[in-house]
């Protein structure tokens, strides 16, 4: 069993209408957020007990010089938002010893997919992402992140699927379609509909690689 799953309907529709009627998939809208994320994807895979579970959405992306369009999958993920904001310092969980780096589900500070080499059928580039609940809009808070943690993307809902996968050792991959870059808020510069078209593209040949390798 294989479940795929968005924050929303339309971050899978391409892949849901092609693959209409496979008995072994489950598509499911795990709605927006990291709250919403996770709660949906504990009673998935408690209930389903999938083989994998495929997160697939679009993205902002941190660096300027990657092409939007382009597919990544993630490697690691980081708790962006979740610590306090002290005489202008960031802290986060780790910096505050509420949680020690290598406390389970976390390896050195971040939610590492372990079995990325397994899964990234598609060989697509592997990055560092970043989630969290308020999107990044302000200039000092972009750099900040950046000089903190060097991500590349920035999602809403990545740690959650990391975090649950980890816990509950589920075989994972997060596929993201880059469709801004972090801070621009003209949508007429994002390229939502390229990011979702081929992400999909690349989910339907994950899918196809994966169901011919465990015949």
């Amino acid at each position: 069993m294989i479940l795929i799953v968005s924050a929303t309907p339309m971050e899978f529709n391409i892949a849901q209408s092609h693959l209409k009627g496979a008995s072994n998939i489950i598509f499911h809208t795990t709605g927006v957020g990291m709250l919403a994320s996770a709660v949906s994807l504990t009673k998935l895979a408690l209930n389903h007990q999938p083989k994998l579970i495929i997160q697939v959405g679009i993205g902002g992306c941190f660096d300027g010089s990657i092409e939007l369009g382009k597919v990544v999958l993630v490697k690691d993920e980081i708790l962006g938002d979740t610590g306090v904001e002290e005489n202008n310092e960031w802290k986060d969980l780790f910096n505050m010893k509420f949680v020690a780096s290598n406390d389970a589900p976390f390896t050195n500070c971040r939610l590492v997919n372990t079995q990325l080499s397994k899964y990234n059928y598609a060989q697509l580039p592997e990055v560092t992402a970043i989630t969290v609940n308020q999107i990044t809009t302000q200039q000092d808070r972009i750099e900040q992140l950046e000089r903190m943690y060097k991500p590349t993307v920035e999602t809403m809902e990545g740690a959650a699927l990391h975090y649950v996968c980890n816990d509950l050792n589920i075989p994972y991959l997060q596929i993201r379609g880059l469709s801004n870059y972090i801070g621009e808020r003209d949508k007429n510069k994002w390229m939502i509909k390229e990011a979702v078209e081929h992400a999909n593209k690349v989910l339907l040949e994950i899918v196809d690689m994966f169901n011919y390798s465990n015949d």
